[in-house]
């Protein structure tokens, strides 16, 4: 587990959180919040709307499974704290609704172009914010790749589920405008990324490409 694992508020607010493994500030973009419920539980409030004492863990799997072992929550709140068994589950869900949700009202204000041919014409013409493809996108996704240069490119999300969030039954390649939808998405699928990371294979090079597969 990386240093920035367990974290709290700072009292300063902004946008970075102090580790208490590391005893340094992290990126709260790259951080989970949680609250403990009146009861204990211990509960992700990945919208950062829950009052309470904020208590902040990497987006990452491994850091969330580290804290549970490892009873983080209770020593930091310095009460007792009752995390659910499933609670990387629970986080990553509500993390990639976030994203889906998101990626709906980017096509609700057209900020949206979807397909392989699409795509690659938005990233030569220049204006995308970020690119998404399906988790098991075919070959090309390399080439989108190579396109998109510093352009972030994301491949967390099932084609079922980008279908559904932009109104189809399945979606291969995606590209979101350049803009605020287009930076709060990234945030979003920064934090899924490393919360599924090391929960399904990945091709090399990070890229969640393989061979084959129905390009749309």
């Amino acid at each position: 587990m990386t240093g920035e694992a367990l974290s709290i508020e700072l009292e300063s607010g902004g946008g970075r959180r102090r580790c208490l493994v590391a005893h340094r500030a992290g990126e709260r973009a790259r951080m989970v919040r949680f609250v403990l419920a009146p009861d204990g539980t211990v509960v992700p409030d990945v919208d950062e709307r829950l009052p309470g004492r904020g208590l902040w863990i990497t987006a990452e799997r491994s850091a969330l499974t580290e804290a549970v072992r490892r009873n983080l929550f209770a020593k930091a709140a310095a009460t007792a704290a009752r995390p659910p068994a499933d609670l990387a589950e629970r986080v990553e869900a509500a993390v990639r609704r976030r994203c889906l949700d998101l990626l709906g009202l980017a096509r609700r204000a057209g900020c949206v172009v979807v397909g392989f041919e699409q795509v690659e014409a938005a990233l030569e013409a220049g204006g995308v914010g970020l690119v998404l493809t399906a988790r098991d996108a075919g070959s090309q996704a390399l080439k989108l790749r190579r396109l998109a240069g510093d352009v972030p490119l994301f491949s967390s999300l099932e084609r079922a589920e980008l279908g559904r969030a932009l109104g189809r039954d399945e979606l291969v390649y995606v590209a979101v405008e350049a803009g605020g939808l287009a930076r709060r998405l990234e945030r979003e699928l920064v934090r899924l990324e490393g919360l599924v990371r090391g929960t399904r294979p990945s091709a090399p090079g990070g890229s969640g490409t393989q061979e084959g597969g129905d390009d749309r």
